[in-house]
């Protein structure tokens, strides 16, 4: 039998919050974080102004970097990768595990994923290059490189389990949970932190997801309504930053050290459109597939599942598409489901959406409450039989709590986990 996996740990950096708690919290009473970006001038020429940022400052509601990391680690650090160290450290006290014996350390990996390089890094280091060859940092290429959140999480704790980085575009945090969960299971590690880190808010990558119409470009003056899954007026995604982590943990290892249990990771499914390098699967083959292979993985059946936190971004296409593939999946349990998007409440934060949105998803079984899809008051017609949880969030109250994480990136990649609340 396969080892059993639960989440005993939860950081987070989001544009809803600094920590898990003011981030929940916000979600949960329809909050939401968008805003004009404040250094306009940069931008004057892209046609997105709105984003979601992470808030930073020194009020009580305010991330200040400064109290986190040194400033000789800003030069050597991406932005993500300090994201990912905040919440690395968040997660790990709250599952209270910081272990100092090396055979615990030896047990204990890292599979932290990054969906694009740091931007600013490289455009900043070619200026530099045209000065002189000497003006290049040489932390410049640590700097971008993908691995290096898990990287520095790894170092600082001195664990030595799997160390592992997943890219795969906005699929990136689901399917770092769930290879981190499959290491797990597979006995490579008893404990893993893992999720994922973006900081890629800058006129760069807004210019170029602009380029291909992917980014809502009409609501400049009216940001907090631009995210808007699911409806029939969404345009567009909001480009969001910040991290969220993980701690899995094997189950007897979890109970023996009497942890704190949120919720248990039941299954993993992942798949290929093999159709369009940006556009989904006209009829959400891919994303159907995902699904499927989820709770086939988890053992159970459509039936058991009773909410579906959705990855819809707010696209036209995108979203259309996977209620489409919702609708296929669970057709005769249909009027029993649940399906909400967050990105409504804080952006899309691209290879850090799967694993916020997971974050959520265990809070969601563990709390009994389903979280809003905020700015939903015309529901598209592919919707229009399932409840999309709109505006205000409700009590979950099914017998026993499963859900489904859907994420899909670029490439046609896709990544599906089944989450539970723990069952003894």
């Amino acid at each position: 039998m396969n080892r059993r996996v639960v989440v005993t740990g939860l950081g987070a950096v989001s544009p809803l919050g600094i920590n898990v708690k003011l981030s929940w919290n916000n979600l949960l009473s329809g909050g939401c974080a968008i805003s004009k970006i404040k250094d306009l001038d940069a931008y004057e020429k892209i046609p997105c102004k709105i984003v979601a940022q992470v808030p930073q400052g020194s009020g009580p509601e305010e991330l200040d970097i400064s109290k986190h990391v040194t400033k000789s680690d800003m030069r050597v650090m991406s932005l993500s990768s300090i994201f990912g160290l905040i919440a690395s450290s968040e997660a790990l006290d709250d599952a209270d595990w910081k272990p100092d014996d090396i055979s615990s350390k030896e047990r204990t990996g890292v599979c932290v994923g990054v969906g694009m390089s740091d931007l600013v890094a490289i455009c900043e280091t070619n200026e530099a290059l045209k000065q002189s060859y000497t003006k290049v940092s040489p932390y410049f290429v640590p700097k971008i490189l993908p691995n290096m959140v898990a990287g520095h999480i790894s170092m600082k704790y001195g664990f030595q389990g799997p160390n592992h980085t997943v890219s795969t575009a906005c699929a990136t945090g689901c399917h770092a949970i769930g290879d981190a969960f499959k290491f797990i299971q597979n006995d490579f590690a008893d404990v893993m932190v893992c999720g994922g880190s973006e900081a890629c808010i800058n006129p760069l990558s807004l210019a170029g997801f602009c380029r291909l119409r992917a980014l809502c470009t009409s609501s400049n003056d009216s940001p907090k309504s631009a995210s808007r899954p699911f409806d029939k007026k969404r345009n567009g995604f909001v480009m969001g930053e910040g991290s969220a982590i993980l701690v899995l943990e094997e189950l007897n290892h979890a109970l023996q050290r009497n942890a704190n249990i949120y919720a248990e990771i039941l299954g993993y499914g992942l798949s290929g459109d093999a159709s369009h390098i940006t556009a989904p699967h006209e009829e959400g083959l891919g994303a159907l597939l995902a699904m499927k292979r989820a709770i086939n993985d988890a053992k159970l059946q459509p039936s058991d599942i009773t909410y579906v936190n959705a990855h819809a971004t707010s696209t036209p296409l995108g979203d259309a598409v996977e209620l489409r593939a919702i609708m296929k999946m669970f057709e005769s349990t249909i009027s029993d489901l649940s399906v909400s998007s967050t990105k409504g409440a804080h952006g899309h934060l691209l290879g850090a959406a799967g694993n916020l949105e997971s974050l959520f998803t265990v809070l969601a079984c563990h709390n009994s409450k389903l979280p809003p899809t905020i700015n939903l008051t015309d529901k598209c017609d592919e919707g229009k039989s399932i409840n999309c949880v709109p505006n205000v969030s409700q009590d979950w109250k099914s017998s026993r709590k499963v859900a489904l994480k859907n994420s899909f990136g670029f490439g046609g990649t896709n990544a599906c986990l089944c989450i539970g609340e723990y069952t003894p």
